[in-house]
């Protein structure tokens, strides 16, 4: 039975016993940010690792958690991309007065979404989903002396009540008219009653709440631009990798019998989603806010991929976070080296750029073209089978529209570049140097971005595990 526990929750008490060793770590003697930092990201390295090794298929506690093969690939994604912040974030965190506590909060939001990622229980669920949202809260505000960094976790705290309030809304209908809070059970209870039918709109916007959906997009910009820059780049990629990682399982297991309801519901929010992240991209002038309603857009490509309902959409959906990871971490990277030497977060500031720091210029340069989906980045490779995904259903024009967008999309991402390459700045960006680790990340980022679309069996691979859900 232990063996069985030690080995289905593996990562999970890893992540447990990391968040005891730092804290054993602070209370002990005083250490240098320097040394807190490299043990930590030694510890995030050895978790990495870890989770490729010994994985096992199964169910504890009655289904309250299970785990799969894909599953175990998910959270090894999200935790390639907490080891990259957290390098990225070196330059930032050494002149932090409380660097444990950074982390701490960090590896509790990831426990949360490990197990909200295992939940077989909607009860499980939800309080996987809290506890990956207070920590976050907190670390929002973590830029102690800044009053926007405060707005930030202000915002976030109500936003997340609001939506979270909405899901066990929905949870409680559900459970009322099926006597189950457990995802194998329920799908059979499902009858396509009108109070079903509500009940899964509560919880459909109550996760288009935590992934930015539009109209519920509404804190995204705010926060993204009040937290630190690390919290963004976790906030981006991590936060809305896990939920989205888990609201496809739900959509695809749970609410399967609902899914002529949900389709036409994904329909119009994926199209208003992607025009609504095109056209404020379009006038931002702060790169958080720029690279905010940047992944308001992505994901509505991403809910095109999800309306396939099909293996495909799955496999698309967990490529396309993996590739996301890579493109977003990559230009957060080099706005997190910025902002953590100059304390500049503008593009307009970025005029000029390339005559200074031409190595930047082109890993930011690189990112934002992934982001855009151009070849032969890997985002043109995860966008085109996001929308192969999408076209399974046959609804041709709903495809053709995202495409279009993809193309307006172009406009706002070379904006930028043209800034960077053609500008002319009287005062660019000074000449920076990049520290190890930093500049390991960006390099990792750079190499995922102009590979992972080239690598066939990789996509293969997650397609190959998708049949499991």
């Amino acid at each position: 039975m232990w063996v069985d526990v030690l080995l289905l929750m593996k990562q999970e008490l890893m992540l447990v016993a990391m968040i005891f060793f730092i804290l054993f770590l602070k209370l002990g003697r005083e250490r240098s940010n320097e040394s807190y930092i490299s043990i930590v990201n030694v510890l995030l390295l050895i978790n990495l690792v870890a989770g490729f090794i010994g994985s096992k298929q199964g169910m504890l506690f009655n289904e309250m958690f299970r785990t799969n093969e894909l599953m175990v690939l998910e959270k090894n994604i999200l935790s390639l991309a907490m080891l990259i912040i957290s390098m990225q974030s070196s330059v930032w965190l050494k002149t932090h007065k409380h660097v444990p506590e950074f982390y701490v909060l960090l590896l509790s939001t990831m426990l949360g979404m490990f197990f909200m990622i295992s939940a077989g229980n909607l009860l499980m669920f939800y309080l996987g989903l809290e506890l990956s949202t207070i920590p976050l809260a907190a670390a929002a505000n973590f830029d102690l002396v800044k009053r926007q960094s405060s707005e930030a976790a202000l915002k976030l705290i109500f936003s997340s009540a609001f939506s979270s309030s909405l899901l066990l809304f929905g949870i409680s209908m559900i459970y009322g008219t099926t006597g189950s809070l457990t995802f194998s059970q329920i799908p059979p209870l499902l009858t396509n009653d009108p109070l079903q039918i509500f009940a899964f709109i509560l919880l459909l916007a109550g996760f288009a709440f935590k992934i930015s959906v539009a109209p519920f997009h509404m804190w995204t910009a705010d926060v993204y631009e009040g937290a630190p820059v690390a919290v963004t780049s976790f906030l981006s990629v991590v936060s809305k990798g896990a939920v989205l990682f888990v609201f496809i399982s739900v959509l695809y297991t749970v609410f399967k019998p609902l899914a002529a309801a949900w389709y036409n519901m994904l329909f119009i929010l994926s199209l208003l989603t992607i025009i609504t992240g095109n056209l404020f991209a379009i006038r931002q002038n702060n790169f958080k806010r720029f690279l905010a309603f940047s992944s308001i857009a992505q994901v509505g490509f991403i809910l095109v991929g999800i309306s396939g309902s099909s293996q495909f959409g799955t496999a698309s959906v967990v490529y396309f976070v993996l590739i996301y990871v890579f493109s977003n971490l990559a230009a957060f990277g080099v706005i997190a080296l910025v902002s953590g030497l100059t304390g500049k977060e503008n593009i307009t500031d970025y005029k000029g750029f390339y005559k200074t720091n031409p190595l930047l210029s082109w890993i930011l340069t690189i990112a934002l073209f992934s982001l855009a989906g151009v070849p032969p980045t890997a985002g043109f490779f995860g966008k085109f089978f996001l929308l192969f995904a999408g076209a399974g259903k046959g609804n041709f024009l709903f495809i053709t529209i995202a495409a279009l967008n993809m193309i307006i999309s172009f406009y706002y991402y070379l904006r930028v570049v043209r800034a960077i390459f053609m500008d002319e700045n009287p005062k660019p960006i000074e000449t920076l140097r990049i520290p190890l680790l930093p500049r390991i990340a960006l390099y990792t980022c750079t190499v995922g971005v102009l590979t992972v679309g080239f690598i066939r069996f990789i996509y293969n691979y997650i397609h190959a595990l998708s049949t499991g859900l």
